[in-house]
């Protein structure tokens, strides 16, 4: 049994004994209006070492640094230049472009539930215990579902790569933002034991903490316990007396993330999703052209100015198969 879970038990035996009121207002402060306040459980979660934290009376800022620290892929499937959502045919690979952002998020410690919902942005709706961010359930196009949108493809050099890795993350390419879109069991191996109750493992922007999949007797969460954005209001092992927050589900659908806050947010801390397809460099024509023994600028011609080519159009064109044309620029060949 973790240390945690050891001590939610043991501040709910204090309570149920009566002895343990001064106990429980030390580890889950409430304000004079009612309100739980989080200081006391975001200063006790088990977080990177890279994240900044600084309290006021009523707010904290968080600053990660947005590389987690777990295990990355060593090389990721990005999309090509103009390609907003990429598929298997449209994604070339990468070796991991994650870098160190400068993240700055001012996040309140006594948030405050309202009835009226606000829409989570494409880019960072919360901090994760790993030091990376949260983003919501969709990709660019603010409809498809990164979760379910996973391929993996292998280019002429052998190499293999995911464009969602294993622990539900990946890179922007061009700024190098690691992020997830959904729960990851990299983070949770942190704080959870297999069967039972979830830990913190993050925080929204509206305040209001993120969980795995666990309720506070380790039964498993579903989409039908949540309300629209992903949340619940029940104990926690932070929380024995109860909390709103938010839950992420190991789903490859809309509810893998949260899709909207049900706190009060302030919008200017919704940081943008940096561009995923835009100015992206193109697969080296260069290399391309020496390996199907034709000139760069036969290459260019077949391809088009199309920032999304046709490759089978290109193929026939240089009287090559699609295959071979694709294993050359490092893409995989529509199926």
């Amino acid at each position: 049994m973790s240390k945690k879970k050891i001590l939610a038990i043991s501040v709910a035996t204090l309570l149920s004994v009566g002895g343990g009121l001064g106990y429980f207002y030390s580890s889950q402060h409430v304000t004079s209006n009612g309100d739980i306040s989080t200081s006391e459980a975001i200063k006790g979660a088990d977080w990177n070492p890279t994240v900044k934290l600084s309290f006021t009376s009523n707010s904290v800022t968080m600053e990660p640094n947005g590389i987690p620290d777990h295990a990355r892929d060593a090389y990721y499937a990005v999309p090509i230049a103009g390609v907003l959502v990429p598929d298997a045919s449209t994604a070339t690979i990468v070796k991991d472009p994650t870098v160190a952002q400068s993240y700055n998020f001012s996040i309140p410690t006594n948030p405050e539930y309202t009835s009226k919902v606000t829409s989570t942005s494409l880019g960072s709706i919360g901090v994760m215990i790993s030091g990376a961010v949260l983003y919501n359930p969709f990709e660019g196009d603010g409809k498809t579902v990164a979760m379910a949108n996973n391929f993996t493809i292998t280019d002429s050099k052998g190499r293999t790569a995911s464009f969602v890795d294993s622990c539900a993350g990946h890179p922007t390419p061009q700024q190098g933002a690691y992020h997830y879109h959904g729960l990851s069991s990299c983070t949770t191996a942190k704080v959870d034991e297999a069967g039972e109750a979830s830990h913190i493992i993050g925080f929204a922007l509206d305040g209001f903490p993120i969980y795995g999949d666990r309720d506070i007797n380790g039964k498993q969460l579903t989409y039908q316990n949540l309300d629209q954005c992903n949340g619940i209001n029940s104990p926690t092992p932070e929380f024995p007396q109860g909390i709103y927050h938010y839950v992420l589900l190991p789903t490859n659908d809309v509810h893998s993330s949260i899709s909207c806050f049900h706190g009060n947010v302030d919008v200017s801390q919704m940081q943008p999703m940096p561009p995923m397809g835009a100015g992206q460099t193109m697969p080296d024509l260069a290399s391309a052209a020496s390996a199907l023994h034709i000139t760069e600028a036969e290459l260019k011609e077949a391809l088009g100015s199309s920032k999304s080519p046709d490759l089978v159009v290109a193929s026939k064109k240089l009287g090559i198969t699609e295959k071979a044309l694709a294993d050359a620029l490092g893409l995989s060949p529509r199926n």
